[in-house]
């Protein structure tokens, strides 16, 4: 097989070649490979090569299971795979090693995933793009200087960059739906409690995080939703079983729904022409496949991002130095991890616990709001990101930032840094100030490819349902694919 006949495939019909002998296992493999090492180098991809261990896969694939054979990558935050490094993007976690799978990661292997490499991603999974102290950026095959967005930056680097046709991604902010805009793929956060993080994490960030995939089709995505969901001992939520097989929903009729839409930035900013010229594309479309769409306020107002979920960001990332504490079996350096990082985690100990849980208890706030949006629409249209992938660099903290944050970190000057906060924050939700709605509130959200800049880079359009309603996303999400194709959209 050459690349250019592997990449026209998806992942369901590369695994139907290997089911009906056309080709064999590892033939995709060495492909993918072959791939990996002529882009990496250029897109920083992959941090974690698997060759030994995905040859070793490919040598012994259950060609009846749905993804028999295909070349697979995993993001490195928080999927365990036993024997073998986890280090989360961060410096501090080098030479830890995996003591056994995470229940996803089993479901993968049962699946007939080969998995091939570990992916990069900011550290910790802290920010919405991908330029880890420990491991350099990740780059955008759209253009290099361009990010690739994050958390699961390197996933939907090396998918875009045809390496693999889908790669996992988790998603506690956004972290699914902003690199799917920025590589030009597809991207669909689950309800919360579809997919288990167990059985070491129960829920990462009160609920706001759930694992995923980004893709090239469809159908690829309710595939594989098919092949992770499963009953697992001791879950946090209740697990809502589809109604029949996500699979069966590519294709059906998506129903009479009302769409609301909206460009507005909660936080009173500019959204970029290119972004709201795709709102407004989009709307159109739906309404030529005959949906009613109206423009509407959006339900999520700055509050809700700059003090109830940032507080539980902060909370969240002194938890998880406590955590990783614990993994290496000594205390968190200040030098283990980036400033930021440092600075979130002194946040999260100065604040209080009831502040913490004050800020907590106003997401029902945001529930109630979604609850009285749905009773009049089915779908919530917005833009992912506030702007097209923007150049690498461009989210770091500045000169003066980074000096703060030293000082701060070395004098432990939390007064100083509260009194920072705000603008710390606008910055980040600035650029992503529509994905943490889902998160917050546990419903499912997909980015789509609708969209490209003049100058060819990708810009998602993000429908965001009613929780549970994942099977509706993706009927949507198969009638606009058809209706709009990016299958045939190639990254240079």
């Amino acid at each position: 097989m050459t690349f250019d006949e592997y990449r026209h495939y998806d992942a369901l019909e590369l695994a139907a070649l290997v089911r009906n002998k056309d080709v064999q296992p590892a033939e995709l493999l060495e492909v993918a490979i072959n791939r990996a090492e002529a882009v990496n180098p250029s897109i920083n991809a992959i941090i974690y090569p698997l060759y030994d261990l995905a040859k070793k896969m490919a040598g012994e694939v259950n060609t009846t299971a749905p993804f028999a054979g295909v070349p697979f990558l995993l993001k490195d935050l928080a999927l365990h795979l036993k024997g073998y490094p986890l280090q989360n993007g961060c410096a501090g976690y080098k030479g830890y090693v995996s003591k056994e799978d995470s229940y996803v990661v089993e479901r993968f292997r049962q699946a007939g995933f080969v998995f091939m490499g570990k992916t990069n991603l900011p550290e910790l999974g802290l920010t919405p793009y991908t330029e880890p102290r420990a491991f350099g950026p990740a780059r955008n095959p759209w253009n290099t200087s361009r990010t690739a967005g994050g958390s699961s930056g390197g996933s939907a680097a090396a998918v875009a960059a045809g390496i693999t046709p889908i790669a996992t991604a988790s998603d506690g902010g956004g972290s699914i739906r902003i690199p799917a805009s920025c590589n030009g793929l597809f991207g669909l956060k689950p309800s919360r409690g579809l997919i288990s993080l167990g059985p070491t994490i129960g829920e990462m960030w009160s609920g706001a995080v759930t694992e995923g995939c980004v893709s090239r089709s469809v159908r690829d995505t309710a595939a594989f939703l098919d092949a992770v969901i499963a009953e697992t001992p001791g879950e946090p939520y209740l697990l809502r079983q589809p109604v029949r097989p996500f699979i069966e929903e590519v294709g059906a009729d998506p129903g009479p729904l009302r769409f609301g839409f909206t460009t507005k930035h909660p936080l009173g900013m500019e959204v970029d022409s290119h972004n709201v010229e795709a709102i407004h594309n989009t709307a159109k479309l739906l309404e030529s496949l005959g949906y009613v769409v109206e423009e509407v306020d959006f339900p999520c107002k700055k509050e809700d991002l700059t003090h109830t979920f940032i507080m539980m960001v902060f909370g969240e990332t002194a938890a998880a130095l406590r955590r990783m504490a614990d993994d290496i079996g000594r205390p968190v350096r200040r030098s283990d991890v980036e400033a930021t990082t440092w600075a979130l985690g002194m946040l999260g100990k100065v604040y209080t616990a009831g502040d913490f849980a004050y800020a907590r208890g106003k997401w029902n706030d945001l529930y109630r709001r979604m609850g009285d949006f749905h009773q009049k629409y089915d779908i919530l249209i917005t833009p992912t990101c506030a702007t097209a992938p923007f150049e690498i660099g461009a989210l770091q903290p500045t000169a003066s930032e980074k000096r703060l944050l030293e000082m701060v970190g070395a004098l432990n000057l939390t007064p100083l840094l509260k009194a920072n906060v705000g603008p710390l924050a606008d910055k980040t939700f600035a650029y992503i100030p529509f994905t943490p709605l889902a998160n917050m509130t546990g419903q499912p959200s997909m980015s789509a490819p609708l969209h490209w800049t003049p100058d060819n880079l990708p810009v998602g359009v993000m429908f965001t349902a009613a929780l549970g309603n994942d099977d509706i996303l993706l009927r949507l999400a198969a009638q606009l694919e058809e209706a709009w194709p990016w299958m045939d959209k190639v990254a240079p």
